[in-house]
């Protein structure tokens, strides 16, 4: 079963979203330079040697194959985009199962990203995309005749290694090519107070808590709430996983052996305190672990949803922005009654 929180989750603010980002066409159809590129990207971790620019595309099968270049400042989901621009108004279970599961999808939908490390240009897929070998080939087609310099091809799975492989002309990426010389990578910068839970390998019989920093051998596909992440394989900061990361403003990091070196803190709680240039963990001390309980039954770690209740104005639908979205609670009681 997928997650609901893959449809639902909600992110803060994009550091750099401003009102010019949002104002701005909500896509292209051709990306001529770098500078058009940096008008529409979000960029992770920048000035550091993990910078990640990258900004969304989205290509309509059921229209000849146009590409959308999209504002990804303004939309930082594929499905924001399509439906805000009404290409489909599917959403939820259904819209992921009609564009990431089957074959005979309309839209291809990825993710073009300049990979600091090692100064090349790569399009990607979500990890759990079954994506066939044809459409693969097809977008890397597409990408070459509208975007103004070379993009290989970097596989986010196991699968989407194999069925690629074997496709001429193409060029690729992998992973382990843009992580050869790591033994660590930052992927969510965030401190996080949790007890350590290694498991060799996910499947549906571990039981997973919340109040947990799992120490995982493999980057999964979709995890619940958890209190921090470490992977001992390099993953990708675009991952699904790390979405979830930074929604959840947690910890998250690849450490090289990372089952052994933490096999001595295996059900502990620790403090896990994940930094740009390095990590740190430590054993939790008892005054931690007391202002933990007290947050816990205060229920200071629930995420609640923002909100303005000052506004009694019914928007024009003009004013209807991201920013604004706060109102629409009150708007919509307003309206009702």
């Amino acid at each position: 079963m997928i997650s609901g929180v893959m449809f639902s989750l909600l992110l803060a603010p994009v550091a750099g979203q401003t009102n010019r980002a949002i104002d701005a066409p909500p896509s292209l159809p051709a990306i001529h330079t770098r500078s058009e590129f940096d008008s529409l990207a979000v960029e992770y971790d920048p000035d550091t040697p993990y910078a990640l620019p990258h900004v969304l595309f989205v290509i309509d099968r059921q229209n000849k194959n146009r590409i959308y270049y999209v504002n990804t400042r303004r939309f930082p989901f594929h499905k924001d985009f399509v439906n805000a621009t009404y290409l489909s108004l599917e959403r939820g279970q259904v819209f992921f199962e009609n564009n990431y599961l089957k074959a005979n999808r309309r839209f291809i939908m990825g993710t073009i990203a300049y990979q600091t490390p090692v100064r090349k240009w790569t399009f990607e897929f979500w990890e759990g995309d079954l994506i066939p070998a044809e459409q693969i080939k097809l977008a890397s087609e597409i990408i070459a005749k509208t975007f103004f310099t070379p993009v290989a091809f970097k596989p986010n799975s196991i699968r989407q290694e194999e069925v690629s492989a074997d496709l001429e002309g193409l060029s690729r990426v992998l992973q382990t090519e843009i992580s050869r010389s790591q033994e660590y990578e930052p992927l969510n910068v965030a401190k996080g107070l949790g007890r350590i839970h290694i498991i060799p390998k996910l499947d549906d019989h571990v039981e997973i808590g919340y109040n947990e920093i799992l120490v995982l051998d493999e980057v999964p596909v979709q995890l619940p709430p958890v209190a921090g992440i470490i992977t001992t394989k390099p993953s990708t900061p675009l991952s699904h996983i790390n979405l979830l990361a930074k929604g959840w403003r947690i910890p998250n990091a690849y450490i090289k052996n990372a089952q052994e070196l933490f096999q001595q803190y295996n059900g502990w709680w620790v403090e896990f305190d994940v930094r740009r240039e390095n990590y740190t963990i430590k054993r939790a001390d008892l005054k931690e672990l007391d202002e933990y309980q007290k947050r816990l039954k205060e229920r200071l770690d629930v995420m609640k949803p923002r909100y303005d209740l000052s506004v009694t104005r019914l928007a024009n639908l003009n004013e209807q922005r991201a920013r604004p979205s706060l109102r629409t609670a009150q708007n919509l009681r307003i309206s009702a009654n």
